[in-house]
């Protein structure tokens, strides 16, 4: 019997471990193909011979796109953006969180400020009056007219403020008794404690100012201030020649659009993988548990 157990355990967890290698294999299968496209030929990619191999390597897809210095611009656009974004957003989410988390004996208009900002995210004042205030404030055309318009994420400020909640209230009244101030519990009690929640957003919002391009579209009005997303969205696929040299639209006449998609697919999303394992530790450990003992 205890035989026959073991077995049938045994063989669940093959079952388990196959299922997950192979949903693993399902996520990664579509990146290493467009890895395998974009080092393709251009009649291979065309002729649909790419799988997860490259057929007849070349590099020139990757050489077009990183030997025009309007790329290597808008790379150090985007740098800029995510640095100064990412660094006032977390700053503005950990700030409006804290508060929020708190009980009525502690900020009373906590509710009514919790549903002023909830009533952001189900009602907008639409494109136009969005363009509007920006340019009235003057920010059109500068780096900081795609960091302010986005600088406080309700979506994290919410996801932040519960995780607040979870925290055990012990720790903070703890603290409260040894002559703490709210400052001092911030930072020295909530920020640590809250490494995976904010390791989280941080990637969200990473990833968000990132991959974004269309306000980079309309809040720039050159093409030297675009960011990365908007660069490629406007030159690669959009393909402006009258901007190109007539040496430059000879080699675009030699790539496929496959392969200068696929190549530009991932050098967008190259340093979002990069970034990812150093965070990902941080997603599934339990910091809190134990922090308080019975």
């Amino acid at each position: 019997m205890k035989y026959r157990s073991n077995v049938l355990e045994r063989s669940a967890t093959m079952l388990i471990y196959t299922f997950l290698i192979t949903l693993a294999l399902l996520c990664v299968a579509p990146l290493v193909h467009i890895l395998a496209v974009s080092f393709s030929a251009a009649w291979a990619a065309e002729g649909g011979d790419v799988l997860f191999w490259p057929v007849d390597f070349t590099i020139q897809s990757y050489e077009f796109v990183f030997t025009k210095p309007q790329f290597l611009q808008s790379i150090g656009i985007t740098l800029q953006r995510v640095i100064l974004g990412v660094a006032l957003s977390m700053l503005l989410t950990v700030m409006a969180a804290y508060p929020l988390s708190k009980e009525k004996s502690f900020f009373r208009f906590r509710t009514v400020y919790a549903w002023i900002f909830v009533f952001t995210i189900l009602f907008s004042g639409g494109l136009i009056p969005w363009y509007m205030t920006i340019r009235a404030t003057g920010l059109l055309d500068s780096i900081w007219a795609l960091v302010l318009p986005g600088a406080v994420p309700v979506f994290n400020i919410i996801i932040l403020l519960n995780f607040f909640r979870g925290l055990p209230k012990e720790l903070e009244e703890s603290a409260f008794v040894d002559g703490a101030q709210h400052w001092t519990i911030l930072f020295k009690i909530f920020i640590p404690l809250s490494k995976p929640a904010l390791a989280t957003l941080t990637l969200f919002s990473v990833v968000g100012h990132w991959n974004s391009w269309f306000d980079g579209l309309i809040l720039m009005n050159s093409p030297e201030h675009y960011p990365l997303s908007s660069y490629l969205q406007t030159v690669v696929i959009g393909r402006d020649f009258s901007q190109m040299t007539a040496q430059e639209v000879m080699r675009l006449s030699q790539i496929s659009d496959r392969t200068f998609k696929s190549a530009q697919i991932f050098v967008g999303a190259l340093p979002v993988l990069l970034l990812y394992p150093f965070l990902q530790k941080y997603f599934a450990k339990g910091i809190v548990l134990g922090s308080v003992k019975g």
